[in-house]
């Protein structure tokens, strides 16, 4: 018996599908730390056996909702189990994700120099 090879967009539709999925998971989680949880991107491991989840959070502390989503991993990750039709399914390590943050900050940067450069 022959193995395939495997493709290099599995793991992009594995990431995708985990995104998705915790997306979901997280909802039924009942923890007062985590906020408004928005999942950005997923990165999995070649080998499939860890996924960094990349999160930002609206109406909350981002380093609660962090550190209390990684206490959640565990139930997390068997969720996965139930959702997801692969052999290994990866342990998850969740991390906030200061993209969205930065760019609103960028934005107030502009804002503030057009602003200032109107008054003149």
């Amino acid at each position: 018996m022959r193995h395939k090879k495997a493709t290099p967009n599995r793991s992009f539709r594995v990431a995708d599908q985990i995104q998705r999925d915790v997306a979901e998971l997280i909802r039924e989680l009942k923890d007062p730390r985590i906020g408004l949880v928005t999942i950005n991107s997923v990165e999995v491991s070649p080998d499939y056996a860890h996924a960094k989840v990349f999160f930002s959070v609206l109406i909350s502390d981002a380093a609660e909702c962090e550190k209390a989503l990684n206490e959640a991993a565990g139930f997390l990750r068997n969720g996965l189990f139930k959702r997801l039709q692969i052999h290994t399914v990866p342990t998850l390590h969740f991390q906030f994700d200061k993209t969205t943050e930065r760019a609103a900050d960028l934005s107030a940067l502009i804002a503030r120099a057009n602003a200032v450069r109107a008054k003149e």
